[in-house]
């Protein structure tokens, strides 16, 4: 049998969660069974790294964006389209595999249109949320409904979102299946780096606790409210905040630190590829975000043993549990997530053994677990749908 074809298509490769491990699962498919694909837009910290992957032709397409724009969106569309029939007519089965909001209405309409024998969706999270008007959210919804029916199976990353959209209307949960976004566990386990060393060259005070956030400086995270969070805790203790990522907020984000006067205890790092060494420097994670699927930087605080203190959405609470792992807040509620960071730098005893009920329980979040489960799925899904499958 030739091997089968497989297409992953996601919006653009930023450093995020999502996007580490699309490309992860791209490196390590077993190519005595998978050829692998990548289509993406052509701008991103994770390109090169896409276009270095031995063994995997991707394409690179400007006009897959994340605005909605009919003209460019319909334009992008019909090049997925053109590119996996391309592929489809190699004579092997093919599968497209689509991530992110964007990408995964093209590209599974695209791959409808071009005869793809498998379409799958992973969820990372929903387009839709809370604090979008009505109007949009109804109509993202409407959408997704649409392109559910055009899809053989959904991926989600959390049994929350799993639960959403069987509530929302979008497919049946019987439609969709579990499979953890992954870690490599042994890149978090193993570091070793200095604490104190690791806080120098980081440029804070080595003798002073380090709390420490990573994300898109983006609404879906909230990192505002992440400023007021420290500005709350700086109050009564003198600590350094860290926040690791870059976006659209940035500008926000200088202008709210010089209102708040956080210029000598919180630093935006921009995006780092050391994340092991800065969460190895770290004494306490903070996630402020307001929606989410199911964010790898908390099972990456959990491999390292570190206390977390996040905002209680969708698949968050399947990661920390409130009072075991970690201390869980209501989103928005800056106080209430204070008043958790001042507490466990008060109770560092009882922190640690929450960071190491923490390490006990991050198995489940293995990388290769999640390769391995996304392989037997394909395979299941040929099975039942493609003749002459094995």
């Amino acid at each position: 049998m030739k091997p089968v074809q497989v297409v992953h298509i996601i919006t653009k490769l930023e450093l995020g969660g999502a996007q580490q491990n699309t490309l992860f699962t791209i490196a390590h498919l077993d190519r005595e069974r998978f050829r692998p694909y990548l289509i993406t837009n052509s701008d991103g910290l994770l390109v090169s790294e896409a276009l270095a992957l031995k063994g995997v032709k991707t394409f690179l397409l400007p006009g897959l964006i994340r605005k909605i724009n009919p003209l460019i969106d319909m334009k992008a569309l019909f090049k997925i389209k053109g590119i996996v029939q391309d592929l489809k007519k190699r004579d092997a089965a093919l599968i497209v595999h689509t991530h992110s909001s964007k990408a995964g209405i093209l590209g599974r309409w695209a791959a409808r249109l071009a005869g793809a024998d498998i379409i799958i969706h992973t969820i990372h999270g929903f387009g839709f949320h809370d604090y979008q008007s009505s109007l949009i959210r109804k109509l993202i919804i409407f959408i997704e409904k649409m392109t559910a029916m055009i899809t053989d199976k959904f991926i989600a990353v959390s049994e929350a979102n799993m639960a959403k959209g069987a509530d929302v209307g979008i497919f049946p949960v019987q439609k969709a299946t579990l499979i953890r976004s992954g870690i490599e566990l042994e890149e978090f386990t193993g570091v070793r780096v200095s604490k104190e060393s690791k806080k120098k060259e980081l440029g804070v005070d080595p003798t002073l606790p380090l709390v420490t956030m990573i994300g898109c400086l983006k609404p879906q995270k909230a990192p505002l409210d992440y400023l007021e969070v420290a500005q709350l805790v700086l109050e009564k203790k003198d600590v350094h905040f860290i926040l690791v990522g870059d976006g659209v907020l940035r500008e926000k984000m200088e202008k709210r630190m010089d209102a708040l006067d956080l210029g000598a205890r919180f630093k935006l790092l921009g995006w780092r590829k050391d994340i092991p060494e800065i969460l190895a420097a770290t004494d306490i994670f903070a996630l402020t975000s307001l929606w989410e699927g199911l964010p790898r930087v908390l099972p990456q605080a959990m491999a390292m043993g570190i206390p977390i203190v996040a905002t209680n959405v969708d698949g968050t609470p399947e990661a920390v549990t409130n009072g075991v792992n970690g201390f869980l807040a209501e989103p928005r509620d800056v106080r209430g997530m204070a008043e958790k960071i001042l507490y466990l730098l008060a109770h560092r005893e009882e922190a640690r053994g929450l960071g190491e009920r923490g390490r006990e329980r991050v198995g489940e979040f293995d990388i290769w677990r999640m390769v391995k489960d996304q392989e037997e799925l394909y395979l299941r899904l040929l099975r039942e749908k493609v003749r002459g499958i094995k």
